[in-house]
């Protein structure tokens, strides 16, 4: 029959062998050298074997005794640092996040946040993914995902938001365009030009047709890009105009012809919120990322 051992007469044997001496491995344990040299007889008695050699200068572990030590040491140093580890999860200090974000996020957003969360806490591993905003709270709610970065003004069933940081939308013209040296303009003004749009579903086409339903006019989009990259450069090339995040469009602005007018509309504000599942309470790892998101 298996004798189970527990870590705390393990260690007292460890360190007894350590030591020469089970009363001196009380002393160390701040363990009565009794219930130190009980522990160990009662291992003995169970095991059916001498652990140590007794005499007058201390305790020398038999050659089972040296089997038993050699393994205890790997099982106390795995104890400890499991211990260690729990504590690190319990604390957010360790352990696995899952994040999606919408591309303004990924561009705006996360390049200098997820440095820092690395180099604050490089026992935190990520996986981060670009979708849609549309399509993260699926993400969520089916646990494939841990925490999501929405362009989204209100929740859908299941999801709770909060904000996260704000950018603002602008007409994206070619420099030749009558509108390029215009400081502002509404929407509505745009909307005789033809659109290079986001492909359908992102959370951007959807509040442009929305907002050009409302003008009672359609949204004449000439052709269809998966990139902010892309769109400026079929704008850059004179086929269309577009509407894009300001903030995330520094590099393109800086080296083709276009330029960014203001877009006067409420909805040009945006605000990004980060988005968890209602029902389960995040993981500590998932609350250090959003506490160094929300910096």
């Amino acid at each position: 029959m298996n004798t189970p051992i527990d870590l705390a007469t393990l260690r007292v044997i460890v360190t007894a062998a350590e030591l020469g001496s089970i009363s001196a491995a009380g002393d160390r344990l701040q363990l009565a050298v009794a219930a130190a040299s009980a522990r160990v007889t009662a291992l003995e008695e169970a095991l059916g074997l001498r652990i140590f050699e007794r005499s007058s200068r201390g305790v020398r572990p038999t050659t089972a005794g040296q089997m038993l030590v050699q393994r205890g040491r790997q099982l106390l140093a795995d104890s400890d640092r499991l211990s260690v580890d729990l504590h690190d999860y319990a604390e957010g200090l360790q352990g696995h996040v899952r994040l999606v974000a919408n591309t303004s996020a990924m561009l705006e957003l996360l390049p200098g946040k997820l440095d820092r969360m690395m180099r604050e806490h490089p026992l935190i591993r990520l996986e981060v993914e670009e979708h849609g905003s549309l399509d993260i709270p699926a993400l969520l709610l089916e646990s494939r995902a841990d925490v999501g970065i929405v362009d989204m003004a209100h929740a859908p069933q299941g999801i709770a938001l909060g904000d996260c940081f704000s950018d603002t939308l602008a007409l994206i013209v070619p420099t030749a365009h009558r509108f390029a040296e215009g400081l502002a303009l509404p929407f509505v003004d745009a909307l005789d030009e033809e659109f290079i749009a986001l492909s359908d579903g992102t959370a951007l086409s959807s509040r442009l047709v929305a907002s050009a339903s409302l003008a009672g006019k359609p949204l004449r989009v000439r052709m269809q890009m998966r990139s902010f990259d892309a769109v400026c450069r079929m704008v850059a090339g004179g086929l269309g105009v577009a509407v894009l995040p300001l903030q995330a469009l520094g590099p393109q602005l800086a080296v083709l012809p276009i330029r960014a007018v203001q877009l006067t509309d409420p909805w040009a504000s945006r605000m990004h919120r980060i988005a968890l599942r209602s029902e389960t309470p995040p993981s500590p790892a998932t609350n250090t990322l959003i506490d160094v998101l929300m910096r």
